[in-house]
């Protein structure tokens, strides 16, 4: 593993700082940073390639930290401190370390299909903060795998992967530019005799939540945090659910309507399996 030190705003630097903020920078790069005990350990349980470790440079490192520097093979970065808490955006110090994390192709056979299969379908996210809370809501409660539909936030912004607190690692979570290939992947698990029932969530649902059957193969369709679902997912759903509710709100946040979803179907599964 190669080991360099940086004291100033080198190239690599401006590099990895532009990965912070610039989307297609991301993208092009393929590369993200990733923060935190819990989600840079689950990143390396889970197989995510790490290509770089950058840790504090006046700092004794953590017994986590020395294990993690001798279980990769990622390069070592010794950083000024205050340059480490820039790219971890943070006003009250640098973390212990910081790793820059490989994406993974936006590949759907990523989430696997079977009998009990548990999916979700994000229509259209605004915000970064709401797709990483739903990617931790559906990991929570036993999901196979996120899908993040059409012109929407970035699963890999900064804020996203936070809010994920480390989820993102373990559960599949994939980027579609529309429905249209979302339709194709369930057909081709269709021709292969594993049939997938599209659920949405809409306020004037055909039933309510508690009575509907989510034992089966679902896919949830989560509308964006406005709009909703759109039309064309609307078309495709085979039924739709409502959340009654009984409070002065006339709507939940997505990722918290999503959460309550998750809740009720692995609820529902529990349930059967001790009949």
């Amino acid at each position: 593993m190669a080991l360099q030190r940086i004291t100033t705003r080198n190239a690599r630097f401006q590099q990895w700082q532009a990965l912070l903020g610039n989307r297609n920078k991301r993208q092009r790069a393929r590369e993200f940073l990733v923060q935190g005990v819990r989600p840079i350990t689950l990143a390396a349980e889970h197989g995510w390639p790490i290509h770089a470790l950058l840790y504090d440079a006046d700092r004794p490192l953590s017994r986590w930290a020395e294990e993690l520097l001798r279980a990769t093979s990622a390069d070592r970065v010794a950083m000024a401190p205050a340059l480490l808490a820039e790219l971890s955006e943070k006003t009250d110090g640098a973390p212990e370390v910081l790793a820059v994390v490989e994406m993974p192709p936006d590949d759907l056979d990523r989430i696997g299909v079977h009998e009990a299969f548990l999916g979700v379908v994000f229509d259209r996210p605004t915000s970064p903060g709401n797709i990483g809370t739903l990617i931790r809501s559906a990991d929570s409660f036993g999901a196979d795998g996120l899908i993040v539909t059409g012109h929407a936030a970035d699963v890999y912004d900064p804020k996203a992967v936070r809010a994920s607190t480390g989820s993102l690692f373990a559960l599949p979570t994939v980027r579609s530019q529309s429905q249209h290939d979302v339709v194709a992947w369930l057909e081709r698990e269709r021709a292969q005799g594993r049939g997938v029932t599209l659920v949405g969530t809409d306020e004037h649902g055909d039933a309510e939540l508690a009575d509907f059957d989510l034992t089966q193969p679902v896919l949830l369709l989560i509308g964006n945090e406005t709009a909703g679902l759109s039309h064309a997912w609307r078309d495709l759903c085979d039924h739709t659910v409502s959340i009654p509710m009984t409070g002065s709100a006339s709507s939940l946040n997505a990722a918290s309507a999503a959460t309550v979803v998750l809740y009720e179907a692995a609820r529902q599964r529990r349930s059967a399996s001790t009949l």
